[in-house]
């Protein structure tokens, strides 16, 4: 059995290296993943999806299944926990901790405060780095928390795991060189900025589509820094979900206007970039986009509570854009495509955040002073 995961830990060691994932400047990250393997950490019962729905993978009944969950692509995350048929922890993409390690860019002898504790992974990572008791990890739920702690004890990691909601930090061990959360957030808490020192970083998942670093500054008074790369994490507990499904809401608004749409649907499918500003812009709204032949493409947006749109482009037609409810979501789209057009069309990487107290946090693109801004509602 040891074989077996030693091998799909080298399998996956070497897809990191076929696409550029291990971070050429952070050598450190590599050597904690060789030490510390995925697999010491996960649960005898995972999850994968199978249709819409999450299917169980239990070690016991077939370990080389689990096997391939616990190691996946470097792109894909190993689902731990599933509450009402939503992914609620797990342990993330390799890729992606790997770039939020080097982002965080702890020093040994550091503290750092994890938020999230989940599996207990990421915090064992940041101890190989750091040293022994140099990581406090919060938890909110009790059972990961206890089970976390245990899988730490027997690696024989030091690390403080703490039963708490990761939205106040943790004062009692503050300041920290460094904070970095495992799950989604919409605003940067304030406590997150207040418990680092001034110059130390936060790095976290932000509006559930890509991570950011932020610096604290010198006066400790704000944070600001660029958008790292594309991820997806689950929201904090607590959060409550949008209405998912676009049939539904447009099956109870059924009324709907029509208008002429001049840009290609495709775009929204193809262009990471166009998808991220969008995002930023219009942070409520959904969108999902799918080729559903040659030349055809429909893209549907909803904003989870009462509004709607579908653009769509059949061959030898103009595309059409239907737009129900409220709000005219086809309408918002183009006028939050047209400013980053206007910007000329920054990537995702010439995003960046900051933050200035707990009620005025913004996003930018190009330059933090002169750039477009966008206020976090």
């Amino acid at each position: 059995m040891a074989a077996l995961f030693a091998e799909r830990h080298r399998r996956l060691a070497e897809a990191m290296d076929r696409c550029g994932a291990w971070p050429g400047r952070s050598p450190w990250v590599r050597e904690a993943m060789d030490a510390v393997p995925r697999h010491l950490f996960a649960p005898d019962r995972l999850w994968r999806p199978d249709g819409g729905v999450f299917a169980p993978v239990d070690r016991e009944v077939d370990v080389c299944r689990w096997a391939e969950a616990v190691y996946p692509d470097p792109e894909t995350p190993t689902v731990t926990q599933v509450v009402a048929g939503r992914e609620a922890a797990g342990l993330p993409c390799q890729g992606v901790v790997a770039d939020m390690l080097d982002a965080l860019g702890p020093k040994p002898g550091q503290r750092v405060l994890e938020l999230g504790t989940g599996t207990g992974w990421t915090a064992a990572l940041l101890a190989h780095r750091t040293g022994p008791d140099r990581v406090t990890s919060v938890e909110v739920d009790a059972g990961l928390a206890s089970a976390a702690q245990k899988r730490l004890e027997t690696a024989g990691v030091r690390v403080a795991v703490e039963l708490g909601d990761g939205t106040a930090g943790h004062p009692r061990s503050a300041p920290y060189d460094g904070v970095i959360a495992a799950y989604a957030v919409d605003r940067i808490p304030w406590a997150w900025v207040a418990q680092t020192r001034p110059g130390g970083r936060i790095v976290t998942p932000w509006g559930r589509l890509g991570h950011v670093a932020l610096t604290v500054a010198g006066d400790g008074r704000s944070a600001s820094g660029w958008v790292r790369g594309l991820a997806r994490f689950p929201p904090a507990r607590g959060t409550r979900p949008a209405l998912e499904d676009f049939a539904l809401l447009r099956a109870a608004r059924p009324e709907c206007a029509e208008r002429s749409w001049e840009r290609d649907p495709g775009a929204l499918r193809e262009d990471r970039h166009l998808r991220f500003a969008l995002r930023v812009a219009l942070p409520d709204v959904r969108i999902a986009a799918r080729a559903d032949g040659p030349g055809e493409v429909t893209a549907q947006l909803h904003d989870g509570r009462s509004s709607w749109a579908t653009l769509s482009v059949r061959p030898g037609q103009a595309p059409t854009a239907l737009q129900g409810g409220p709000r005219r979501l086809a309408d918002e789209l183009e006028q939050a495509w047209d400013g980053w057009l206007e910007a000329g069309s920054p990537d995702l990487h010439e995003f960046g955040l900051t933050v200035e107290s707990a009620d005025c946090q913004y996003a930018w693109a190009l330059d933090q002073e002169t750039g477009p801004r966008w206020l976090l509602s």
